[in-house]
């Protein structure tokens, strides 16, 4: 499970990992000062972590941080994981893993901003009406999601449809929906 920083911490964490979740979160600024307990191969390093009000340090997780840098120069991210085999997970993939979690922030972006309209509100006034206009805007997104992905494939160098304009998607289609219908000859 991938989460940004900003979730509550420890118990939460403890919760998550007893389900059997695997977890990789993004740490909050460096408000903390972990101690590395052991420094592994990769450079990243197991740590235990503590609860608020574990004052004694009696109920401990231990957890491997990751550190990494989107680009030359930029900003520093720390990750913590319950992924604690550095051979079978190394960090520079678990890095990369992360980075595509901002993936959701992006469609949250298509629906919300881009297809919906930034300060629309659904017109629906029941609740029936609002979940089928959310329904028609999730099926209509995916629809144009499948559309980019095939435009990706068709490209000869196999393009990632992240790499795709969504906007410019939307656009194309709303401009093609809202043609006037084409005159055809009655039929023999």
């Amino acid at each position: 499970m991938l989460a940004d920083r900003g979730y509550p911490g420890v118990d939460l964490w403890r919760d998550w990992a007893a389900s059997g979740a695997e977890l990789l979160k993004r740490l909050a600024g460096s408000r903390y000062s972990l101690v590395p307990d052991e420094v592994l191969a990769d450079g990243s390093w197991l740590t235990t972590i503590y609860g608020y009000t574990d004052r004694r340090r009696e109920h401990g997780i231990q957890v491997r941080v990751v550190g990494y840098q989107l680009a030359v120069g930029g900003e520093e991210y720390t990750l913590l994981t319950t992924l604690t085999d550095h051979q079978r997970h190394p960090g520079s993939e678990l890095a990369a893993l992360y980075t595509e979690r901002w993936e959701i922030e992006s469609t949250f972006k298509e629906l919300k901003a881009q297809q919906i309209g930034a300060g629309q509100v659904l017109a629906s006034k029941t609740p029936d009406g609002v979940f089928q206009q959310i329904w028609g805007h999730l099926l209509v997104h995916y629809a144009l999601r499948v559309h980019m992905l095939q435009a990706a494939r068709a490209n000869a160098e196999n393009l990632d449809p992240d790499r795709l304009s969504f906007l410019t998607c939307l656009r194309a289609a709303r401009r093609i929906t809202m043609m006037p219908p084409a005159d055809f000859p009655p039929s023999a």
